[in-house]
C-alpha cells in the first residue's frame, strides 16, 4: 500500500517535471532554470532541490516521464489489439495521435534529446546506449510476431522498425502535415511492405 506521504511526494514530483516541460517549450532548453521552473510550478527553488538534486537530475527524470509517457500511451493502444496486423496498425495511429495530443511533450523531449549533456558534456543523442528504446522493441516484436504467425512476408524487423519510426518521427517535424491522413497513408504504405 502507497502511504500517504510517498503519494504527495509523487504528486510533487510530478508537478515539478510537468513545470519543466512548460518552461523548456516556452523558452528551449538552453535558457532554461530552476528558479523559472519554480516560478511556473508557484513553488520555491529550494522545493526543487529537496526533490532533486539539481537541473540534470531534474532533467533526467523529465526525460524519463516523457518516454514514459509515450510508451503508456502507445502500449496501451496496442496490448488490447489481437493480431499482429491489428497490433502494427494500432501502433502507427496512436504514436501518431500521441505527436498531435502531446505536442508540448514532443517539443520538451526534443529539446532535451538534442541540447541536454551528460556531465562529460556528451549530448544525449550521442551516448551509446545498446538498450533499444522500449517503443523500438515493441514494434520490433509486432514484426517479429507477425512472421512467426506467416501474417507477414520476410524482411529485416530492424530495419523495418527504423523505417517506420522513423516515418513516425518526421511527422511531427513537418507542420503541414494532416496527421490524420498521413496515419491512414503511411498505414497503407507500411502493411504493403510487410505483407
Amino acid at each position: 500500500m502507497v502511504s500517504k506521504q510517498s503519494f504527495i511526494t509523487e504528486a510533487r514530483r510530478e508537478q515539478i517535471i510537468k513545470a519543466a516541460i512548460d518552461v523548456i517549450c516556452e523558452i528551449g532548453y538552453a535558457n532554461v532554470s530552476l528558479p523559472q521552473i519554480a516560478k511556473k510550478a508557484n513553488i520555491s527553488t529550494g522545493l526543487i532541490s529537496y526533490h532533486f538534486s539539481g537541473k540534470d537530475d531534474l532533467i533526467n527524470h523529465t526525460l524519463m516521464y516523457l518516454s514514459q509517457q509515450e510508451w503508456s500511451y502507445i502500449s496501451g493502444k496496442v496490448g488490447p489489439k489481437q493480431t499482429p496486423t491489428e497490433k502494427l496498425i494500432a501502433f502507427i495511429e496512436a504514436s501518431i495521435a500521441y505527436q498531435v495530443t502531446h505536442q508540448v511533450n514532443n517539443m520538451a523531449l526534443v529539446e532535451i534529446v538534442f541540447n541536454a549533456r551528460t556531465p562529460e558534456r556528451v549530448p544525449y543523442y550521442k551516448i551509446e546506449d545498446n538498450e533499444k528504446d522500449a517503443l523500438y522493441e515493441l514494434l520490433e516484436e509486432i514484426l517479429c510476431k507477425g512472421q512467426e504467425s506467416k501474417e507477414f512476408c520476410v524482411f529485416n524487423p530492424e530495419v523495418a522498425s527504423t523505417i517506420i519510426k522513423g516515418a513516425i518521427s518526421e511527422s511531427m517535424l513537418n507542420s503541414k502535415v494532416n496527421f490524420e491522413e498521413y496515419s491512414e497513408e503511411l498505414i497503407k504504405i507500411v502493411l504493403k511492405m510487410v505483407k
